[in-house]
């Protein structure tokens, strides 16, 4: 697909077919995305857990209503001891911006638009009870969850929300100094 097409058609889907499960050659090159994703000085801090049997989705949907029936979950996390500490100007007492959130972000953006051009649905979710789906995952403690990202194929009668293509003009959101 070419990348405005991608980028324009793309949409948070909230119904899936339940019954078809994300092609696995799907799901590689979505991964691949994600794993060339920029990341601070290239620390590579993301981990993907993929989420497809029935006992971990069990787990997921206890920490969100928001997985709509897709037969696959990506959780973004990130290792919060291998992060870039960006440095400030006010000095060492501030607190510092870390990397890890923003990094994870792009890696999860590079997914999803991924996952439009194989064909391949997606939401991403951050109405998760992240501290609880840690647990129930048995994620390591220097992990930290940054959102989820469903994946699947559209049931019949999904769409877009109805303001999904909505959008406000540049001049609204962009200045030039």
């Amino acid at each position: 697909m070419e990348f405005n097409e991608v980028i324009r058609n793309r949409y948070s889907c909230k119904k899936y077919d339940t019954e078809r499960q994300v092609d696995e050659q799907q799901l590689l090159a979505i991964l691949e995305a994600g794993r060339m994703a920029p990341t601070a000085k290239n620390l590579q801090e993301q981990h993907i857990y993929v989420v497809q049997t029935a006992e971990a989705l069990a787990k997921v949907d206890q920490c969100t209503p928001c997985r709509y029936g897709a037969p696959t979950v990506l959780v973004v996390a990130y290792d919060q001891t291998n992060v870039y500490t960006y440095p400030t100007a006010k000095g060492p007492e501030t607190d510092h911006r870390k990397s890890g959130t923003e990094d994870a972000a792009i890696v999860a953006t590079h997914m999803m638009l991924a996952a439009a051009n194989e064909g391949v649905d997606s939401c991403w979710l951050n109405c998760v009870h992240i501290d609880d789906l840690h647990a129930q995952l048995g994620l390591p403690e220097n992990e930290e969850i940054l959102m989820l990202l469903d994946l699947g194929y559209a049931a019949e009668g999904a769409a877009p929300l109805a303001n999904h293509f909505s959008r406000k003009p540049l001049e609204e959101t962009v200045s030039r100094i």
